[in-house]
């Protein structure tokens, strides 16, 4: 149980109970955000570095969040430990969007971020090993379910893109552990000074590379101009990334990585729209009800953690002839 300090403020960050709903809704804002980052990169990464892309979506994410974050007293590094996280986060981080830029410039929005959905069977594994989260029966039930839906959707074809279609899966294994080690630190440091603090330590990791030459077939790192247009997608690209993975960051704050995961699944409907509408990628009757599946499994992950939270007892209140309750601990 946590203990929380006379002289607390609401602000304080290490006191944080688990809320799974307040979690969950905070996922769902990640869900319907994010995807709006991928298909930005998926077009951009047509035409520029990959490494480009990367360097802008750091960029972004120290101007939002830095400024934001020491005008409202938080600490960026309140320890080495975190420091030490932080940079292994920043690096995960790096590791994952570069393998995703890969994989959607040769693969379908959807397949892309579907084929990515074994990562909630990694996280599910790290968060009771390395965590020792409660992975109970009906949790991973649901994952299973998720999954079997993100089939339907994928429908991959290694005779058409080859291994690139495993990029996807290094994705996943890049990101489950960036979302162990978040939830891991989530309750020792603000969220937005987590995310100032990883691009401030992600930025001189990609940055000099900018300097290196641009291959002319798909070229992974230098620097190309952009024109007006370009350049607001660039902008629309760093301000949707940076916030998505500030709600991420916020849902790890209020409520396990195993609870989280099934939810993820969420994001294959909202990037089949987009998919659609950008790149006019349409969804067969198979992938349709994919989708239905996925969407069933995360509303039911909802239900559930509802259910849990209303069926969960109350504290009693103490009668005349009991003690009274020990006073908090600092």
């Amino acid at each position: 149980m946590s203990c929380r300090s006379m002289s607390s403020t609401p602000t304080d960050i290490t006191s944080t109970a688990d809320r799974p709903l307040l979690g969950i809704l905070l996922m769902l804002g990640f869900c319907a955000v994010i995807p709006f980052a991928d298909a930005l990169a998926k077009l951009l990464g047509a035409e520029f570095p990959l490494l480009q892309l990367v360097v802008v979506r750091f960029a972004t994410q120290v101007l939002l969040f830095v400024p934001i974050a020491l005008i409202a007293g938080a600490v960026l590094f309140p320890s080495r430990r975190i420091v030490g996280l932080t940079l292994l986060r920043a690096m995960l981080q790096i590791a994952g969007l570069l393998l995703m830029f890969s994989a959607l410039r040769v693969l379908p929005l959807a397949d892309a971020i579907a084929i990515a959905f074994v990562m909630p069977f990694i996280i599910l594994i790290l968060g009771r090993f390395f965590l020792n989260e409660e992975v109970g029966r009906r949790r991973l039930i649901a994952c299973a379910v998720g999954f079997a839906g993100t089939l339907m959707v994928v429908q991959p074809s290694f005779a058409a893109v080859g291994w690139a279609a495993l990029l996807p899966i290094g994705v996943a294994f890049s990101f489950a552990f960036f979302m162990v080690v978040t939830r891991a630190m989530s309750r020792e440091i603000d969220p937005l000074a987590l995310q100032g603090a990883t691009g401030l330590l992600a930025l001189p990791l990609v940055a000099p590379l900018m300097l290196l030459p641009v291959a002319e077939v798909a070229p992974l790192v230098g620097w190309l101009p952009a024109d007006g247009g370009q350049i607001w997608l660039f902008v629309a690209l760093g301000v949707f990334g940076s916030i998505g993975h500030l709600l991420m960051t916020w849902s790890l704050k209020y409520a396990p990585s195993a609870t989280l995961a099934p939810m993820q699944y969420l994001e294959i409907p909202m990037a089949t729209l987009l998919g659609f509408f950008m790149f006019r990628d349409l969804p067969n009757g198979l992938a349709a009800l994919g989708i239905t599946v996925t969407i069933a499994a995360g509303l039911y992950i909802v239900l559930r953690e509802r259910a849990v939270s209303r069926a969960a007892p109350s504290s009693p209140s103490p009668s005349p002839s009991s003690p009274p309750p020990s006073p908090p601990v600092a």
